[in-house]
């Protein structure tokens, strides 16, 4: 699996501009190669963020979900590792202070996987 990384970068911007609050959105993109977030209605807090996945738009190919953590920490949470097995096969989450190298990718499982950064 491949990202694009100016979808990196503007996953790092969205939990910036949302901090202290979570923010929650869906990877898109084509032929193995993530290319953008959309975003969908979602409720957020301090600690959880709900996505309306329902409103998907039919035939868009979700690779998997991103999700920011006001804390420091890009370790997924039991609920987190719940939504990841619901939806696509790569997640990624951002962690404060949404800075170079403040990210991480898991598999539906929640177990930390590599994603390549391509331009």
């Amino acid at each position: 699996m491949k990202i694009k990384r100016d979808v990196v970068e503007l996953a790092l911007e969205m939990g910036r501009e949302s901090y202290p609050e979570e923010f929650v959105a869906v990877l898109t993109g084509r032929k193995g190669v993530i290319e953008e977030i959309t975003v969908l209605p979602f409720v957020s807090g301090k600690y959880s963020a709900l996505i309306r996945m329902d409103l998907l738009p039919l035939g868009m190919k979700v690779y998997g979900t991103v999700h920011s953590h006001p804390t420091p920490s890009c370790r997924p949470s039991r609920e987190d590792i719940h939504m990841f097995s619901k939806f696509g096969v790569v997640h990624m989450i951002v962690c404060y202070p949404f800075e170079q190298g403040c990210w991480a990718f898991y598999d539906r499982g929640g177990r930390r996987v590599e994603v390549e950064i391509v331009d």
